[in-house]
C-alpha cells in the first residue's frame, strides 16, 4: 500500500483539527470537508483545501457518503479519515472509500461491521476465551423472546442496540412491563440513531466500573497501550475520563490488556480501537461489552500516559506501514485526566447553549492540553453534538493531576456560552471522586443533590 499523501477529513470540530495537526507533522496534505454551518470553523481554516459537502443538516453532508466521496474525488485525496462519530464505524462508508480505490483509515468495513453489532462481538469474544456479562444469544427481534430472556437472565437487565454506540439505545429494565414498554422505545431509538433497530439483553451488573483499554493493529500484530477510567458518565456519555484506571489491581491490569489484545487480533485487527468493559469490585470480574472501531474522544489521556501518537499512528498504519510500537517498550507512566468541556448548562438539565465565542482564555503550563476547535468569535453552531473541547492535565499521580486539574480549569473561561467547566471544577472537588468511591451510576446519584450549585 502507497503512502498517504492527501488525506480528506470526513468530521468536523476538535477531532477535525487533531487530525490535520498529526497529518501535517507527517508531511500529509490535508482536506477538510464541511458543512455550509462550519464554512468558518477552525479546521476549514487550518486544512490546506476545504470542500463544502452540504447543508448544516448531518443528514446532508457528515452523513453523505457520495457528497464525501465527491468531496474525495475533486480534491484529489488518496485517504479518508473518519474521526468518531458520524460515519465513524460504518461499514458501508470503509467499503464505498475502499471500493473507490482510496484509503480508508481505520479497520476494513468487515471488521466494522462484525464487532460493530454487538450481539456478534459476544459471540466472538467467547470464542476468544473473554468474559462476556451473561445475555442473549445474539439479537433479540421478538417481544417474547426478551421475555424469555430477560426472565432467564433475572431482573434487572439492560436492552441495547446490536449496533451503534454512544449510549443510544440503552435502557435498563427492572420488571417485565418496564421491558414491554421500554425496548420498542430502544429499537425506535437505535433505528433512527444507527439505521438497525435490533436489540439485545445483557444482565445489568449494578454498580459496576466501565474500564476500556486501547489497542493498536496493523492487521497482523496488535498491542494494548493500557487503561482508562470510564465511569463518570450521565445518561450513558462520558464526562470525565483517566488513565490508567488507579485502584487496578495489577493482575486484574494484566488479564484486562491481555484479553483486549486477544479479541483484536481474532479478527486481525488494523488501526486504533478500544476493548470495553465492566469491572464488578466486589467479586473482581470483568466483562467485556463492546469494541469501539475508532478513535475515541477520550484518546488523549492515553497518549500522556504512553507518550503515543493514536492518531499518527493510526494515520501510517493505513499507510501501509508496520505496527512501530512492541509491547514491552510501552510504558504508563503518570496519571492523566480529560474533562469534556460542552456547551451546555447542567442546571437546566444539560440544555444546548450553542452561541458566539466572545472570549476565550486557555489554561496552560506544563501538563496541561487543551484539544479544540474554539477561537475567540467563533459561532457554536446548534446543529450538532454539544462537545466543543477537552481538557486534558497529566501529573507524576492522581492526587497531582487533579491538583493540576483545579488550577487548569480555574485560569479556564469561555465567554458567550454556558459550558461544563463549573461541573468539572464541582467534581475535580468532590470528596467521593478524589477518593475513586465512584461507578457508571455515580454521576447520576450526585447530579441530583449538586445540579443546582453548578451555575
Amino acid at each position: 500500500m502507497a503512502a498517504i499523501k492527501t488525506l480528506l477529513i470526513a468530521n468536523r470540530g476538535e477531532i477535525a483539527v487533531r487530525i490535520i495537526r498529526a497529518a501535517r507533522e507527517l508531511g500529509i496534505r490535508t482536506v477538510q470537508a464541511y458543512s455550509a454551518a462550519d464554512a468558518n470553523s477552525l479546521a476549514v481554516k487550518l486544512a490546506d483545501v476545504a470542500v463544502n459537502i452540504g447543508p448544516p443538516q448531518a443528514s446532508k453532508s457528515y452523513l453523505a457518503i457520495d457528497a464525501i466521496l465527491a468531496a474525495a474525488c475533486e480534491s484529489q485525496a488518496d485517504a479518508v479519515h473518519p474521526g468518531y462519530g458520524f460515519l465513524a464505524e460504518n461499514a458501508d462508508f470503509a467499503d464505498a472509500v475502499e471500493a473507490a480505490g482510496l484509503i480508508f483509515v481505520g479497520p476494513p468495513g468487515s471488521v466494522i461491521r462484525l464487532m460493530g453489532d454487538k450481539a456478534a462481538a459476544r459471540e466472538i469474544a467467547a470464542k476468544a476465551g473473554v468474559p462476556t456479562v451473561p445475555g442473549s444469544d445474539g439479537r433479540i427481534d421478538a417481544p417474547e423472546e426478551a421475555r424469555e430472556v430477560a426472565s432467564r437472565l433475572g431482573y434487572p437487565v439492560m436492552i441495547k442496540a446490536a449496533a451503534g454506540g454512544g449510549g443510544r439505545g440503552i435502557r435498563i429494565v427492572n420488571d417485565r412491563a418496564e421491558l414491554d414498554r421500554l425496548a420498542p422505545q430502544a429499537s425506535a431509538e437505535a433505528k433512527a440513531a444507527f439505521g438497525d433497530g435490533g436489540l439485545y439483553l445483557e444482565k445489568a451488573i449494578e454498580r459496576a466500573r466501565h474500564i476500556e483499554v486501547q489497542v493498536l493493529g496493523d492487521g497482523r500484530d496488535v498491542v494494548h497501550l493500557f487503561e482508562r477510567e470510564c465511569s463518570l458518565q450521565r445518561r450513558r456519555q462520558k464526562l470525565w475520563e483517566e488513565a490508567p484506571a488507579a485502584d487496578l489491581p495489577d493482575q486484574i491490569r494484566a488479564r484486562l490488556c491481555a484479553c483486549a489484545v486477544q479479541l483484536a487480533r481474532a479478527v486481525s485487527y488494523r488501526g486504533a480501537g478500544t476493548l470495553e468493559f465492566l469491572y464488578d469490585e466486589t467479586t473482581r470480574d470483568f466483562y467485556f461489552i463492546e469494541m469501539n472501531t475508532r478513535i475515541q474522544v477520550e484518546h488523549p489521556v492515553t497518549e500522556f500516559i504512553t507518550g503515543v501518537d493514536l492518531v499518527r499512528e493510526m494515520i501510517k498504519i493505513a499507510g501501509g506501514e508496520p505496527l512501530g510500537l512492541r509491547q514491552a517498550d510501552i510504558r504508563c507512566v503518570g496519571h492523566s485526566i480529560e474533562c469534556r468541556i460542552n456547551a451546555e448548562d447542567p442546571a437546566k438539565g444539560f440544555m444546548p447553549c450553542p452561541g458566539i465565542v466572545s472570549g476565550l482564555r486557555v489554561p496552560g503550563g506544563p501538563g496541561v492540553r487543551f484539544d479544540s476547535m474554539l477561537y475567540a468569535g467563533y459561532a457554536v453552531p446548534p446543529f450538532y453534538d454539544s462537545l466543543i473541547g477537552k481538557l486534558i492535565v497529566w501529573d507524576e499521580s492522581r492526587a497531582a493531576a487533579i491538583a493540576r486539574l483545579v488550577r487548569a480549569l480555574g485560569e479556564f473561561e469561555i465567554e458567550g456560552l454556558q459550558t461544563t467547566i463549573g461541573l468539572h471544577q464541582a467534581l475535580a472537588r468532590d470528596a467521593d471522586v478524589r477518593a475513586l468511591r465512584f461507578d457508571t451510576s455515580f454521576l447520576e446519584r450526585w447530579l441530583e443533590t449538586n445540579v443546582s450549585h453548578l451555575t
